[in-house]
């Protein structure tokens, strides 16, 4: 082992290649922990700062990075969190919810972007032959929990966190900064995309929420609209509503050309 390890890593007058390397070892592994770290405030919060470093360690240890970037790290932790729900015990659901929710933050961010399909065009085809896709770095997510509203505040709170502890030296009295309170159960609709290179969140109406994942799934314009609004209330003025929703999904950017159904089904998981 230390003949192969001195092929690659030079001894010093300090340290043997083996030593050197070990060193490495220690500071790429605490460099993992560290994004890993920062990539999930919102988890944090839900199980404790010591129960999540424990649950990353184990986390790591059962699936090290195979990646070129730190970016992926996180790609299994809702998995994880399902095979081992000793990690949060009866927060289990929140958990799950704030992990998927933090992971499609992450895909967001740096998720493949393809041409946008803009209202002209879709004026130019019959509402029963038009098919949409939904960009790849979009994600719907249907909720039981107000994560969006956690996670933000989540982030808020490190954020007043950080000031005070920057103004200990200065400052004789700090006013304690209370934790978030875990949220309460509310169904919740959200659309998690980017725009102009940031990424948002945006809260859907039900409605809307089942258009959009009618077309994900194939559907037609027209087929896709029948299906969200087929129990819908009768006193809106659902024409005009959808009209509205268009013209805003257009000018964020959601909607490309239709994907092969294989593809489709391999991404469906992630919008529901």
């Amino acid at each position: 082992m230390t003949d192969a390890v001195e092929e690659f890593v030079k001894p010093n007058d300090q340290l043997t290649s083996f030593e050197r390397l070990e060193i490495y070892n220690r500071q790429y592994w605490f460099r993992v922990l560290d994004s890993f770290y920062e990539d999930y405030p919102g988890l944090r919060a839900v199980l404790g700062e010591r129960t999540f470093i424990k649950m990353a360690e184990a986390y790591l240890v059962k699936y090290p990075s195979a990646s070129f970037t730190m970016r992926n790290l996180g790609s299994r932790v809702e998995k994880f969190l399902r095979q081992e729900p000793r990690w949060a015990g009866k927060k289990q659901s929140l958990a799950l919810e704030v992990a998927r929710f933090e992971w499609a933050q992450i895909v967001a961010f740096d998720g493949e972007a393809k041409p946008t399909v803009g209202i002209a065009e879709l004026l130019l085809t019959s509402t029963r032959k038009v098919k949409l896709g939904l960009q790849p770095y979009l994600t719907l997510l249907a909720l039981d929990f107000p994560t969006n509203d956690f996670v933000l505040a989540v982030k808020k709170h490190e954020a007043l966190r950080g000031e005070a502890s920057n103004a200990m030296d200065s400052a004789p009295r700090v006013a304690k900064i209370n934790k978030v309170p875990l949220p309460k159960p509310k169904k919740t609709y959200i659309a998690v995309h980017r725009h102009n290179n940031a990424v948002y969140y945006k809260q859907l109406e039900l409605e809307a929420f089942a258009l959009l994942c009618a077309l994900h799934k194939g559907e037609t314009l027209e087929r896709a609209c029948d299906r969200a609004l087929r129990r819908a209330s009768m006193r809106i003025d659902w024409a005009k509503k959808v009209e509205e929703w268009f013209e805003n999904w257009s000018a964020l950017g959601w909607f490309c050309h239709p994907v092969t159904k294989s593809r489709s089904r391999q991404s469906h998981n992630e919008f529901q």
